[in-house]
């Protein structure tokens, strides 16, 4: 099997390569361009779709546009194109149009980003920013090779309960470089896209096909009132709530639990083996889905004794912490380490894993002061 030495951001494009992707529409902006220029630099040359849009706005809606024939389509952007293309993601959850989105992190405050490493906009894409309130998986990669397998397995995930899914990565992961299995994944197969809009050239096909939802079009089929719709996406979400995934390693007797993600997870797994090695009970989970969250993982983590649990996130306030607040459901104590943390008379930039060993030290030997 052929491997690469390739950059996460790029592993973006092979991966939609691998999965049948027909075409990318995007803006470049830092520090997701590796993604942009790599679609830019190889799908016209396979007869592919590549535009360059005049703004995040443009794409996503160019992107509505293609999913709509049933082709598997991509864009990349970070958080000021995310911001722009709320309306139109939310249009295509109500339009039930498959498609994949990979939003690359940066950092910076509210309103105003730079262009630093960070993991800012968790909340944003667990939550959906776009108007009447809509879900998508949100799945999270730690390594370049787990880039190229998730983007295969979100447009599988797509196509499977026809809504967009997101790709949360950040700068860091997206700028890694690591060598790369070029590896084409298996997944069930899909029923035909019986939906998807045809050109009036095509024959025997007498069907009309558009896209819409309840509220533009009343008293038509599938959908002939807005609750029947309402009804049908609540169902929907409860499905896509069973595509839980995490990882979540352990020693015995564990009584403080590390959770974190993309970048971080990495650092924080160097040290967790520092502090396991140490004879330190701690335990480690990684959410691979963001949403839907994986509390069962949580859960069973106090089952097992857990007292604390150590939020690690790249961000200001922290964001993750939220749901691990709510899945612990204040049966353990939950702490937060990040841009900031109370007890440092500084923000500290990035989060390296002496930093982390230095707070379960804390957590562990002195107790939360």
């Amino acid at each position: 099997m052929e491997k690469i030495f390739i950059q996460g951001n790029e592993a973006v494009g092979e991966a939609a390569l691998a999965a049948g992707c027909h075409a990318f529409f995007g803006y470049p902006i830092t520090p997701q361009n590796e993604t942009f220029e790599w679609f830019a630099q190889k799908f016209p040359k396979m007869g592919r779709t590549f535009v360059q849009a005049q703004s995040e706005v443009g794409a996503i809606n160019m992107v509505y546009g293609a999913a709509a024939t049933g082709k598997r389509v991509i864009t990349s952007t970070s958080g000021p194109g995310w911001g722009l293309m709320q309306e139109g993601i939310a249009n295509l959850c109500a339009g039930e149009l498959p498609c994949v989105i990979a939003l690359v992190q940066r950092g910076g405050t509210p309103g105003a980003p730079s262009v630093q490493h960070a993991q800012a906009d968790y909340l944003s894409a667990t939550r959906g920013g776009g108007g009447s309130g809509y879900r998508n998986i949100v799945l999270a990669p730690a390594s370049v090779q787990e880039t190229y397998d998730l983007v295969q397995l979100a447009f599988y995930l797509a196509d499977k309960y026809r809504n967009p899914v997101i790709l949360l990565s950040d700068a860091l992961i997206g700028h890694l470089m690591e060598p790369l299995e070029l590896r084409t994944l298996n997944f069930d197969s899909l029923p035909e896209k019986e939906w998807a809009v045809r050109g009036k050239g095509k024959q025997n096909d007498k069907k009309r096909r558009y896209v819409t939802f309840a509220a533009v079009v009343q008293g038509r089929e599938p959908y002939p009132t807005m609750m029947s719709f309402a009804k049908h996406w609540y169902d929907k979400v409860e499905k896509m709530k069973s595509e839980v995934r995490a990882e979540m390693t352990q020693q015995d007797d564990c009584k403080l639990w590390i959770v974190a993600y993309g970048y971080t997870s990495r650092v924080s797994k160097e040290a967790v083996n520092e502090a396991c090695a140490q004879g330190l009970g701690v335990g480690f989970i990684r959410p691979i889905t963001l949403w839907p969250f994986p509390e069962k993982a949580i859960s069973e983590a106090i089952e097992k004794g857990a007292k604390k649990f150590l939020v690690v996130e790249d961000n200001i306030e922290g964001q993750m912490v939220e749901d691990v607040n709510a899945a612990v459901q204040g049966k353990a104590d939950v702490h937060h380490l990040g841009l900031f943390a109370r007890h440092l008379p500084t923000p500290a930039g990035m989060i390296l894993p002496h930093r982390i060993s230095e707070e379960i030290n804390r957590l562990l030997q002195k107790g939360d002061k």
